[in-house]
């Protein structure tokens, strides 16, 4: 263990001096490239928000970033398991504080290291800084000043004050408590705790563990010292409330018949011994770091029913705090509470257990690269940390819990507070919570989720895409494949359950015979026989787009296992083009802000002027869907309104008028510079006759080697999330994905082709 700690030791070095030195910068988040944008931003604009708020305190939350401003504040006294090494050297793990701030929950964060032992004059200094921030997150300050400086903070400032090394500690290790009681099928009120440590970390989740439920006669507290009991006189005040009247004097004597072992303490401190004398499948959190009380597998060797849980990334069931902070403070801003109380704090409890029941998606799975499953059970109690899902229900629940608590300043609509925090996650998930929103209206109308099929179901993205699906609740799921071979792949993934899923083997279905009839009469004068007829309906995707034109089923998902041209000529030859004659493949190229719709990227090479208007339209009635922005479309070139005659920019110049009449509604213009399109300063000085009012979201690109060259260079280079792609001018829902398209793709998809089908339907 010590080995691999240098290592990364060396690693962090070079990670933290690398240019800029540090972790953490400052950036602005409004214009400042004019003339007026400084005379707004600063002098003499900003009295405008200052009158304003020395009218009313509580506007520095509206007109400025207070509201999502933390204070990550240390003294440097207990520093990770380094001890009192000072301000100056906590500074990197503050640094680090606010990186996890910002990446899982969007908070900055201002680190504060206050060079001050003393407890009242840190209380003097923290207090000041109120006006600053929305909330104080206390950090490695030693025990027992820490309780002293937090109970103060709480007392006289009117944000929340969290001393993350006790509650969050506390929040995550009781979550996987309450989640390894019940796999162990424990009775909270007759389970013996012990804990190792009597320290900030301790003694919050000795508190939290006995408002869960355990009672005071069964929870034994050890320090230094051995037990914590009535005779002793060193005890602090936070310790004399876990003193014992008891003969009991050493951790190995608290042991025997123990239940829950809890270590916040140091390393190898619980013996093989004493392991050895704990209950029937004994509950083992070893949580010093970076050297746990007792090495996972010591532990396991010892007692092979154990339970184990780590601080540490390696081992499974890591309590981090990470699950916790970002998330409480999330909640807590969002409604500008006023300090995080304890129904807060179990609030986050709840939904972190709770959370780990739900089956975990692949791209956590992505992260850890492994081939293990992650599933509810002895090796899986909590979430892991970069499990994006715990934003959802831990911020949530926190608001929601300081609303009925009272502590909250402001009330929000937990539906909409949903919404905009799962923006947070990227805009993607954002517009796939609309579409979902729409496909459940629909299912209140017509009673009916739709039916959407994936061929190729023994490939294990597609199973386990269409597993999740389905557990989302909003679709019906059938599968192409065999069952046998689809139901050992589950089995290989954790997929134990397939109930609900409709599997149809195309190789011994009996509608085989009735499809193959229609693909002859479809295909018989396109150089299809009777006999080639029967060999082809086999083909998955055939069979697929068969079904879906019989209205067996409403939508098709397919091209993750072969290329695009393979998966998309079945289509096409039995679905067909709509009434436009053309089709189209559209990408969803989302960013923080916006959405843009690129066109077309995997259909047509060289489209004709008439084609490519077609392409606007399809296009542009796409974006109406997934889109609340107003539509505007550009007709790209390398070139400017007539500043070429070559042949490209004169079509895209006729195929903009064409669209023009075809769609008086919609703004469009072109042909146009890609820049022009997107930078609406450049078009005011350069081309102020212009028809876009406003940049464009909708690009049409004059071939598709410009489309697909430009979609793959920004998914790639760029923080843009692609969506697609979307098959646009069927006539019915199917849509094409890329070979080898990541499990959150295709239920993407199967959210898009479902919409698709709910509009289709309605007209």
């Amino acid at each position: 263990m010590k080995k691999k700690s240098r290592n990364f030791e060396e690693l962090a070095l070079e990670y933290h001096e690398r240019n800029p030195p540090g972790k953490l910068a400052i950036r602005y988040t409004k214009p400042l490239d004019t003339q007026e944008d400084l005379s707004v931003a600063y002098s003499p604009g900003v009295a405008g928000p200052c009158r304003k708020i020395h009218e009313n305190p509580d506007d520095s939350f509206r007109y400025t970033g207070r509201a999502n401003l933390v204070g990550v504040i240390s003294n440097g006294t207990a520093v990770l398991g380094l001890g009192n090494i000072g301000p100056y050297a906590a500074k990197p793990v503050m640094e680090g504080k606010g990186m996890l701030f910002k990446k899982f929950a969007d908070i900055d964060v201002f680190d504060l290291e206050i060079h001050q032992e003393d407890p009242d004059r840190f209380i003097e200094a923290v207090k000041s800084l109120e006006p600053t921030f929305g909330g104080i997150n206390l950090e490695d300050i030693k025990a027992p000043e820490c309780f002293y400086i937090e109970e103060q903070l709480q007392k006289c400032m009117q944000i929340p004050v969290f001393h993350d090394d006790q509650h969050g500690t506390a929040i995550i290790a009781s979550a996987a408590f309450l989640n390894a009681l019940e796999i162990t099928h424990r009775d909270i009120a007759t389970t013996k705790v012990v804990f190792s440590g009597a320290g900030a970390a301790a003694i919050a989740c000795a508190n939290l563990f006995r408002t869960l439920g355990v009672r005071a006669e069964n929870l034994w507290m050890c320090d230094s010292q051995g037990v914590i009991h009535t005779n002793r006189a060193d005890l602090n005040p936070y310790k004399k409330k876990f003193a014992r009247d008891t003969q009991m004097r050493t951790l190995s004597d608290a042991l025997d018949g123990a239940d829950i072992f809890c270590g916040v303490s140091s390393a190898g401190l619980l013996t093989p011994d004493m392991l050895l004398k704990m209950a029937e499948n004994p509950v083992i959190f070893a949580l010093a770091n970076p050297d746990p009380e007792i090495s996972p597998e010591l532990a396991k060797k010892t007692r092979p029913d154990a339970i184990i849980a780590t601080g540490r990334s390696d081992y499974p069931n890591q309590v981090n705090n990470v699950l916790g902070f970002p998330y409480i403070f999330r909640g807590a801003l969002d409604v500008r509470a006023k300090t995080i109380n304890e129904a807060m704090k179990l609030a986050a409890v709840h939904a972190i257990a709770a959370l780990a029941k739900e089956p975990v998606p692949e791209e956590v799975m992505a992260v850890y690269k492994t081939s293990d499953r992650y599933e509810f059970g002895r090796d899986y109690l909590i979430p892991k940390p970069v499990d994006q899902r715990v934003l959802l229900r831990v911020a949530p629940a926190v608001a929601k819990a300081a609303m009925d608590s009272g502590v909250a300043r402001v009330h929000i609509d937990m539906e909409e507070y949903q919404e905009r925090i799962e923006r947070l996650l990227g805009p993607t998930r954002r517009m796939i919570r609309t579409l979902r929103k729409e496909i459940s209206v629909s299912m209140g109308e017509t009673h009916r989720k739709p039916r959407v099929v994936l061929p190729y179901g023994e490939d294990p993205r597609i199973l386990q895409a269409a597993k999740q699906a389905l557990d989302g609740g909003d679709v019906e799921i059938v599968l192409l494949g065999d069952a046998r071979k689809i139901a050992e792949v589950g089995g290989q993934n954790g997929i134990e359950c397939l109930a609900g899923i409709q599997i149809i083997d195309p190789m011994q279905n009996e509608r085989e015979a009735v499809y193959s009839e229609h693909l002859f009469e479809w295909r018989k004068r396109k150089g299809v026989s009777r006999t080639r007829a029967h060999q082809v309906v086999l083909n998955h995707d055939y069979f697929a787009a068969i079904m879906l034109r019989l209205g067996e089923v409403d939508a098709l998902v397919t091209g993750v296992t072969n290329t695009y041209a393979n998966s998309a000529r079945p289509v096409l030859e039995i679905l067909g083009p709509g009434r436009d004659k053309t089709l189209a493949g559209v990408y969803i190229l989302a960013s923080e802000e916006k959405e843009y719709f690129f066109s077309d990227c995997t259909i047509n090479v060289e489209p004709t002027a008439e084609q490519l208007a077609d392409i606007a339209v399809l296009t542009a009635d796409i974006a109406k869907k997934y889109t609340r922005a107003p539509v505007r479309v550009a007709m790209l070139s390398f070139t400017s309104f007539g500043a070429s005659t070559e042949a490209s920019t004169l079509r895209m110049r006729q195929a903009a008028d064409l669209a023009k009449e075809r769609m008086p509604d919609v703004e469009i213009d072109g042909e146009m510079q890609a820049d022009v399109a997107l930078n609406s300063s450049l078009r005011k000085q350069e081309f102020p006759f212009c028809e876009l009012t406003g940049n464009a979201n909708v690009l049409i690109f004059p071939n598709l080697h410009a489309a697909n060259i430009a979609y793959k260079l920004l998914t790639n280079i760029a923080d843009f999330t692609p969506t697609g792609s979307i098959l646009a001018g069927l006539n019915q829902p199917a849509n094409i994905l890329q070979r080898g398209a990541s499990v959150q793709e295709i239920v993407n998809m199967i959210y898009v082709s479902a919409q698709q089908a709910v509009k289709n339907k309605r007209g």
